[in-house]
């Protein structure tokens, strides 16, 4: 299966320009102010689950911060974001990995996903990321996370996608962690199309 996804997501970023797919955010103004608005600080170890080529570790290298990591399944979209970055590039950890199969070697202060969640269709799938979640954080860790709201698509490059209210979202994690904050995004696409995303900040226990 993995080899199957990661094939897929390799296709999409050989055949499309990063700043042509359907996601893609010149400015990652939600997750900013995101951040923001929980007073982080820049010593904090964040980790963007499917972060591939989003420029939001562009942004947060310039505001000073001195722990990422970028998580993907396709190195051709990390590959993007290293270019982009030139020698700023060594300053990131670089993982490439399916996360529902991969197992954190440390803790994050913060988990973002912007990307991943949704994909996750089967509740097998949905086991697997909250294990991987609940192992790369710890008591006091805030989650930071953005799938397609109920009115958002129904599939995403080809594929389907499962769509959250708030309180959709706070049961797949209610078990280690607890709903802060909810909104809403409509993001413009490139092509000129609004997509309706749901976003949620937890905290764990």
């Amino acid at each position: 299966m993995t080899a199957a996804k990661q094939e897929h997501w390799d296709e999409v970023y050989r055949t499309k320009a990063a700043d042509n797919v359907s996601w893609y955010q010149l400015t990652p103004a939600p997750s900013l102010r995101a951040l923001d608005e929980l007073h982080v600080p820049v010593t904090a170890a964040l980790i963007d689950v499917g972060g591939g080529a989003s420029s939001l570790v562009d942004r947060l290298l310039e505001r000073g911060w001195s722990d990422l990591t970028v998580l993907d399944i396709a190195a051709p979209a990390l590959d993007v974001a290293k270019a982009r970055l030139h020698g700023d590039a060594a300053r990131v950890a670089w993982l490439m990995a399916d996360v529902t199969e991969w197992r954190p070697g440390r803790c994050y202060d913060i988990w973002h996903d912007r990307a991943v969640f949704h994909f996750l269709t089967e509740p097998e799938q949905r086991i697997a990321y909250r294990r991987a979640l609940e192992t790369g954080t710890a008591p006091g860790s805030v989650v930071i996370i953005a799938t397609f709201a109920p009115d958002g698509p129904e599939r995403c490059s080809g594929l389907p996608v499962q769509r959250y209210d708030a309180a959709a979202l706070a049961s797949e994690f209610s078990s280690a962690f607890v709903l802060e904050s909810e909104w809403r995004e409509e993001h413009r696409t490139p092509a000129g199309g609004r997509q309706s995303f749901q976003w949620c900040v937890f905290r764990r226990r």
